[in-house]
């Protein structure tokens, strides 16, 4: 095995270092597309907390870092949460945190502490969110949800779970064709509570 043990891209304006148990999108031209999309849709003011759950290697929280007053990145996988804190090193981003944890965990645990968050990102894996992840959502209470999803038949059911309690209600879903000449696309929607 020869090399550094990981590779650069630049996406939005910013550096990020990908180790090689890190997940990146495969077509970045699309990717900032659909980041873009999903920050604009969030329509921050420098003035929300925001969470980035599944946070990778921190694209999602460090594009959105520069809109909002505070970011905190959540993820299970600790190679991806040591890239995130390298890239919010090399984007010299200071308003933003990671922590390698269960989003849904570390989420509830916020909600019992008293913390309030204006706007959660989630862009789970193409399974989808599971219940226990979308209860601890629906307890934390954000004011905006922001759903990255490369699976439209599990965000069907992830939408109807959030949007069934009646706190939720879809207010976009914008599609990205991130596989070009292929069957699949990304939809990002947006959710604002009731």
């Amino acid at each position: 095995i020869y090399g550094k043990g990981y590779i650069e891209d630049t996406l939005c304006g910013k550096v990020f270092r990908i180790s090689p148990q890190s997940f990146y999108q495969v077509n970045p031209v699309q990717t900032e597309v659909l980041y873009s999309k999903a920050v604009k849709l969030a329509d921050l003011k420098n003035k929300e907390t925001v969470i980035d759950a599944y946070c990778g290697i921190g694209t999602i929280g460090i594009i959105a870092s520069k809109a909002a007053k505070e970011v905190i990145g959540v993820e299970l996988n600790k190679e991806a949460v040591a890239d995130a804190i390298t890239n919010a090193k090399l984007n010299q981003i200071k308003n933003i945190s990671f922590y390698n944890n269960d989003a849904g965990e570390f989420m509830v645990g916020l909600a019992n502490e008293g913390k309030k968050v204006d706007v959660v990102f989630m862009d789970p894996p193409r399974s989808g969110s599971d219940e226990a992840f979308m209860s601890s959502v629906l307890q934390l209470a954000p004011k905006k949800i922001v759903y990255i999803s490369c699976g439209p038949e599990s965000l069907a059911e992830d939408l109807k779970y959030l949007t069934g309690t009646g706190a939720y209600v879809v207010k976009k879903i914008v599609p990205v064709d991130m596989f070009c000449y292929t069957n699949h696309v990304e939809n990002v929607v947006l959710l604002k509570r009731v």
